[in-house]
């Protein structure tokens, strides 16, 4: 792909590009819209910098792209339904999204991707690392391939964001909220072709897949396991450090991503809108 309207730069050999020349708090023209999309096939994750957006102009962008679902268990920046705060104040321990993941798996028709906008980020730490499916489904061998496609996997967000997440008593409690929503329960394909790219993916995950379709959990353990150890190889991933300003946007049904926790003691307040997506089937 040539760019002409926008500077793109791939952050590593598999996943993410960084992409320059644009000020979404203008107008942005058709062309360049297109060409970052184009970005966002071509690398599952595309990065701003030094945008500094207001929730209005998070949302205008964000609508360029799809409808915006609106989260049933984060809270929400005031008076922005649409956007969902994930915050950790400088005295809590856990933060959110600190494992390996991909948004909204529990639902029968998925996120097509999410968007965070940086406000305020720790002086060191923080960074949020993201991971290719494509990369990961394209390096196992011919055999697991054949073995995987046509499987389907279990997903659900009961176990994650349900009633046994209040009794827990961790410092998440009234960051993630209405445990009685949870009630989600989704079947995906193990293997997806992207609707857009038309490239085959993983679509299994570590936080909401539960196990394969007809297996039991213990069955299904062993080979889940080691999906996600090999999904997550140092060459299928990069990144990213937040500055102020800083946005990430990236594909759920071709990246994982996880939110490093190495921040104690600092305050990190990022705002996020989920664009939905569609059946993968």
């Amino acid at each position: 792909m040539n760019y002409s309207s926008i500077d793109v730069r791939p952050k590593s050999g598999s996943v993410g590009a960084e992409i320059l020349g644009v000020n979404l708090k203008k107008e942005i023209s058709s062309k360049q819209f297109n060409e970052i999309k184009a970005a966002f096939g071509q690398f599952g994750v595309i990065f701003f910098r030094d945008q500094n957006l207001t929730p209005d102009r998070e949302i205008k962008f964000a609508e360029k792209w799809g409808k915006i679902n609106v989260n049933r268990f984060f809270t929400n920046v005031s008076g922005y339904p649409k956007i969902a705060m994930v915050l950790k104040e400088a005295d809590q321990k856990k933060n959110i999204g600190g494992a390996w993941h991909t948004d909204h798996t529990y639902d029968i028709e998925p996120a097509m991707g999410s968007m965070l906008f940086a406000h305020e980020v720790p002086q060191k730490g923080g960074d949020t690392m993201f991971a290719s499916m494509y990369s990961a489904y394209d390096n196992l061998s011919t055999g697991l391939k054949n073995t995987l496609n046509g499987m389907k996997a279990r997903h659900s967000s009961k176990h994650v964001f349900g009633k046994d997440r209040a009794s827990r008593h961790d410092d998440t409690v009234g960051r993630i909220r209405n445990p009685e929503a949870a009630n989600q329960d989704a079947i995906h394909p193990v293997v997806i072709k992207h609707p857009d790219t038309g490239r085959k993916a993983l679509y299994v995950n570590p936080t909401f897949t539960l196990g394969f379709d007809g297996w039991t959990d213990a069955e299904s353990k062993p080979l889940l396991d080691y999906l996600y150890q090999h999904a997550t190889r140092p060459e299928f991933t990069c990144r990213f450090e937040w500055k102020p300003g800083s946005i990430a946007f990236w594909d759920n049904r071709a990246t994982w991503h996880l939110a490093i926790n190495d921040y104690q003691g600092e305050k990190r307040l990022m705002h996020r809108i989920t664009i939905e997506g569609e059946k993968l089937y």
